[in-house]
């Protein structure tokens, strides 16, 4: 898994290095845009690009054993 590296605060990346980023496919960050739930914005006909701030909001934590 790689590390993305930004200088600017709210910075744009592929799909492609998010998923990387993420260790998903890129199929299942095109499922969240669908979805709603991970905004993506389109520069150009084809190019998806994603905020490196707004992965951060698909994670979610898992609770404590002793919650379950």
């Amino acid at each position: 898994m790689s590390t993305v590296e930004t200088s600017a605060l709210g910075a744009f990346i592929s799909l492609s290095k998010a998923a990387d980023t993420l260790g998903v496919s890129v199929r299942t960050l095109r499922r969240r845009v669908a979805s709603g739930e991970l905004p993506a914005y389109r520069s150009g006909r084809r190019i998806i690009r994603v905020r490196v701030d707004d992965l951060e909001t698909l994670l979610r934590r898992v609770p404590a054993a002793d919650r379950w």
